[in-house]
């Protein structure tokens, strides 16, 4: 696959409620990780997902998940969750 400039973009709750609950360190875990692999190959770094989640992906850093889907040269960050929570019945409402 050819290179491809990835454009990111976030859901209205990422930056109201996902990233403000973050402690320092792991924000900059999880914007590093953004920057570095999701910007440069979002499908190689990525798990897809399934069931109601399907078509959407999910990044693991540390002991939690940004889960995005990818659409034409974006990448839709939808949630960063703690990996207890990433899943739960309701975070489709993010991406669907």
């Amino acid at each position: 696959m050819g290179h491809t400039d990835w454009t990111i973009a976030y859901h209205p709750k990422v930056a109201g409620e996902d990233i403000p609950q973050l402690d320092a360190p792991m924000r900059r875990d999880i914007e590093r990780a953004i920057r570095t692999r999701l910007t440069i190959d979002p499908f190689t770094f990525g798990k897809p997902l399934q069931y109601s989640l399907k078509g959407v992906r999910s990044l693991r850093v540390g002991a939690y998940r940004v889960l995005y889907m990818i659409e034409r040269s974006t990448v839709f960050i939808g949630a960063i969750k703690h990996r207890s929570i990433a899943y739960r019945d309701g975070i489709e409402k993010r991406f669907y």
